[in-house]
């Protein structure tokens, strides 16, 4: 470690450069890393959702639920364990992996599996909806939908069918489905007594929406000169066409769907509502996925609203409710606030006690240093800057000023014995390089088992350990290049003003409150030896006398002999005395007065 300083003292340049490349990389790597409240919660865990309408519940879990979890081990890897939920109309698997798990590979095992055991499964069931997040996975923004004009059923079709497209290209967002409206449906009421009077029955009617509503490609006709695209007619363009079309021939009289039902623009039974401020609404939920940064997620999506709301009807209010960014950007700015604190008191203490804005200023510069250090650290870790990063970088300040502040005061201790400025630095460096080392691996070692722990308090509590401990590395080293450095520029300037000064033989630290507190503490034997010789000695009769040693430190007083003490207390040996006679003492005032050495006249009675 004494080749580094002596290598600093050197190329001092060098490390002046090392200090602006910190600066940079660190400031870039505060801009660029993804901010959020908590740290990456690397849980993986893939969804897996059967739907089958009208199917019981405990048809779905003993028909598709059990089979599909006895199925899966024999296709996906990295399986922990697997937990599953079965109701009415639905069954949830959830798969959780290894931490270490591939999950691209997870997800396409996963699928093939899913369409593998398909058709062994209950017919007309569909395939599943397959989704993939972590703990990390979780709402940051919600946009409320609400209109005065328009019905939940347009707004559910704005919502689903406009908005989460437009909105789709923000990296980080998942959309999923609205909560709240209807979902648009075209229905056919059927009107059961016009079906008894006509004679059809409802699977007429499914037939004959069956087959006049179809999907059939023509292709093209070339004609002459010209090709045409040829239509058939056998799906209705509107909705109200539908009630058009034929059903059935009864006794040679046909009978449309108009007569036996009615054909309209509908919805499914509701399963859920939203209202905003008592009226009717739809819930877009913006959910942050993979390592984006909530704030830039946030970000994102409000430049993208005003877009959005020109292609939407001018009578639908888009709201964003439910903001994270302003629980993360308080969390963040408090922590960075309660840093700035607590470096700005270090600092004033440290210029209090230095005594030296020239020491104060080169200790002020290795905090913030070594935290853009840790910073550019964590980065590369690939951490983000959240509210346990930021914690560990806080706790770390007090312990950040220790190197720098140690080494600046060694430092001065050998100038003040009259050295040079650089053989000043070399012994300085010398003297406290085997504590300082054994201190940084003392407080690092402190933090290791962190390291150790697994799950989710693994995953919270191992960036705030790195923070600090790169923290305190980056402190150690330029505690040892840049502060040596920046010491021997500033300092030699101080020491050759004052030795150019007449009458000053010491630079000025010799004059700050270090200095007289260790002035005061060296005389303090000297004091101390003085009361001990004093009050060991033999008292004249009556007299204990105490010699002034210092006017600000010990006053002379005089100490009657115990028998002459008014009678307050019981001492031991008061009846070894004779009992005084005050009316005696008050009748001689003359003799209660001190005389010119200050000794009290007073004298025992006979």
């Amino acid at each position: 470690m004494i080749g580094i300083v002596r290598l600093a003292l050197r190329r001092p340049y060098t490390f002046i450069v090392m200090a602006v490349l910190i600066l940079i990389f660190g400031t870039a790597s505060s801009l660029r890393t993804p901010t959020d409240i908590f740290p990456n919660i690397n849980i993986p865990v893939i969804s897996v959702v059967f739907s089958f309408t009208g199917l019981p519940a405990d048809d779905m879990a003993g028909r598709v639920v059990t089979f599909y979890e006895r199925s899966l081990p024999n296709s996906v890897n990295d399986i922990e364990h697997i937990e599953s939920q079965s109701i009415a109309n639905y069954g949830i698997i959830k798969i959780f992996f290894q931490p270490t798990v591939n999950i691209n590979a997870a997800l396409a095992q996963v699928n093939g599996m899913s369409q593998t055991v398909l058709k062994q499964m209950p017919p007309s069931i569909t395939p599943p909806l397959i989704l993939s997040f972590n703990a990390s996975s979780v709402p940051i923004l919600q946009l409320a939908l609400s209109s005065d004009r328009l019905s939940e059923t347009q707004i559910f079709d704005d919502a689903l069918n406009f908005i989460r497209p437009a909105l789709a290209p923000v990296p980080g967002a998942a959309l999923p489905l609205p909560f709240g409206g209807k979902v648009r449906q075209v229905q056919a009421d059927l009107n059961q007594q016009a079906l008894h009077q006509y004679g059809v029955s409802a699977n007429d009617v499914i037939n004959a929406l069956s087959l006049q509503n179809l999907i059939t490609p023509v292709g093209t006709q070339k004609i002459g000169t010209y090709e045409y695209t040829v239509n058939l007619n056998d799906s209705p363009a509107a909705v109200d066409a539908f009630n058009n079309l034929p059903v059935k021939t009864v006794n040679g009289t046909v009978v449309y769907m108009r007569d036996v039902a009615y054909v309209h623009d509908g919805s499914p039974p509701q399963i859920n509502a939203v209202h905003v401020n008592g009226a009717s609404a739809v819930l877009l939920t913006i959910v942050k996925a993979g390592a984006s940064s909530t704030l830039d997620i946030i970000n994102g999506v409000k430049s993208l609203l005003p877009s959005v709301s020109q292609t939407l009807p001018s009578s639908l209010k888009l709201t964003a409710v439910g903001d994270q960014s302003v629980f993360v950007t308080d969390a963040v700015s408090s922590v960075v606030r309660e840093g700035v604190i607590a470096a700005a008191l270090t600092g004033m203490m440290i210029l209090l006690f230095l005594g030296s804005w020239r020491s104060t200023l080169i200790i002020t510069l290795s905090i913030p240093l070594a935290i853009l250090a840790a910073l550019t650290g964590l980065s590369l870790l690939g951490e983000t800057i959240n509210v346990m990063t930021l914690g560990g970088l806080a706790l770390a300040v007090g312990i950040l000023v220790d190197d720098a502040t140690v080494t600046i005061e060694n430092i001065n201790w050998h100038l003040e014995q009259g050295k040079q400025i650089e053989p000043a630095i070399l012994d300085g460096a010398r003297q406290i390089v085997v504590p300082a080392t054994v201190s940084l691996l003392c407080i690092c070692i402190a933090f290791v088992p962190m390291f150790g722990l697994g799950g989710v308090a693994g995953y919270l509590f191992r960036p705030l350990a790195e923070a600090v401990m790169l923290a305190l590395a980056a402190s150690y080293v330029l505690s040892r290049t840049l502060v040596p450095t920046l010491a021997n520029y500033l300092r030699t300037r101080l020491v050759r003003r004052c030795r150019s000064r007449p009458g000053e033989s010491q630079p000025q630290s010799a004059r700050t409150l270090p200095a007289r507190l260790r002035a005061l503490f060296r005389t303090c034997p000297q004091r101390l030896s003085g009361l001990d010789a004093a009050l060991s000695a033999e008292p004249d009769q009556g007299d204990c006398r105490i010699p002034m040693l210092q006017r600000s430190v010990v006053r002379a007083c005089a100490l009657p002999r115990p028998g002459l003490l008014p009678n307050r207390g019981r001492w031991p040996d008061q009846a070894s005395y004779p009992r005084p006679d005050r009316n005696a003492d008050r009748r001689n005032d003359k003799s209660r007065r001190p005389d010119r050495n200050g000794h009290s006249r007073h004298r025992p009675v006979e």
